[in-house]
């Protein structure tokens, strides 16, 4: 026997009195069609003849120059800029965030001695506001440009009620290259071999997140007041660029001295100087053989952090960090002294647990 369910006494929902459209639900399509036109201008200022593609495809399309790598290896990275953003809200600057993320994922793969190719970005922001995102994507086409690199493609997103008003996320993918015979893994280096510093130009992209709480909560400083312990404002000082060390690091390894390559970044020098040395491998580091810039040492004070807490936290001054064999280190020095590039001897690689000890 078939039963017949009851007839549904349930009302008829009720319609919309117009038509639904994107933009009611907060996704000005126009809007986003003017950025990426606009987006795309700079995009292709950033272009070579490898790149084969024009933006706004499914793809990027990259042509490897087999004459420059004939045993090609492909190197690749991603990151983002993380709550540095937040103090570029703060301050409506947008261009310097662009060169961060690119710079940032430069480094990661220079140390394994890849040459940059091609760059992707992602920006996803809450209500798009086509002049900020031209803004960003304009930092990224300049320092993709700088550094050699395409950008080839990307991504902008818009995604109502995810993010606040006025505020975005930003990342980035990079491609690079190495010939297999090139590539440089820390697999040379042995005890004696030397450290060298490279300075930093500040916090770089790691540490915002305590940096901000000791600055804005703990010391209640505004973004644009000056503070004489830091001789800056400290908008300013949080703000500074993330360095490329691609040009000074392509000396280095041309001159064949190069044992390896530790880019310092989240984690600081106490967790991505460990990440090229081998099993049975230590590195010792001597505290107080570089100026820490006063930016660090202000929010040691200000929060009472424990010194160990500030080495895993922040690069402490010390963006990148070379090894080189202990009789090349004169070499070494004549190079970064050409360049006019300033450094310091750090300390030194000895047999151990794999781990960083401070001297």
């Amino acid at each position: 026997m078939i039963e017949h369910a009851p007839e549904s006494t349930a009302k008829p929902k009720t319609k919309a009195a117009k038509p639904a459209t994107y933009a009611d639900a907060g996704v000005d399509i126009s809007e986003g069609d003017r950025t990426k036109q606009r987006i795309k201008m700079l995009a292709r200022k950033t272009f070579n003849k490898q790149v084969l593609s024009e933006i706004g495809g499914f793809g990027g399309l990259f042509a490897l120059d087999l004459t420059k790598f004939p045993e090609p290896v492909l190197v690749s990275s991603t990151d983002g800029v993380g709550t540095k953003l937040k103090v570029a809200f703060e301050l409506g600057i947008h261009h310097t965030v662009g060169a961060d993320l690119v710079n940032h994922c430069v480094n990661d793969i220079a140390v394994q001695g890849a040459t940059p190719l091609f760059f992707l970005d992602y920006l996803a922001t809450g209500r798009l506001e086509g002049s900020v995102a031209e803004t960003v994507v304009s930092g990224i086409s300049e320092a993709c440009k700088a550094n050699g690199c395409a950008l080839i493609g990307g991504e902008t997103a818009q995604m109502p009620g995810f993010y606040a008003d006025g505020e975005y996320d930003v990342a980035g993918t990079i491609v690079g290259a190495v010939n297999r015979t090139d590539i440089i893994t820390g697999e040379k280096i042995e005890p004696g071999d030397v450290l060298i510093g490279l300075p930093s130009n500040g916090l770089h992209t790691n540490g915002y997140s305590l940096a901000r709480r000791l600055l804005f909560d703990v010391a209640k400083y505004g973004p644009e007041q000056y503070v004489n312990e830091l001789k800056d404002k400290t908008g300013a000082a949080l703000m500074r660029q993330h360095r490329s060390y691609l040009p000074i690091l392509r000396k280095l390894v041309a001159g064949g001295i190069v044992n390896g390559m530790a880019h310092i970044t989240g984690g600081g020098i106490t967790e991505n100087l460990p990440r090229i040395l081998q099993k049975g491998l230590a590195a010792q580091v001597e505290l107080g053989c570089w100026e820490v810039p006063p930016l660090f040492t202000h929010l040691q004070h200000l929060g009472s952090v424990e010194q160990d807490e500030m080495l895993r936290t922040f690069n402490m001054g010390i963006g990148m960090i070379v090894v080189v064999p202990a009789e090349q280190v004169r070499k070494a020095k004549s190079i970064l002294n050409r360049a006019n590039e300033r450094f310091n001897m750090i300390g030194r690689i000895v047999k151990g647990e794999r781990r960083v000890q401070y001297l």
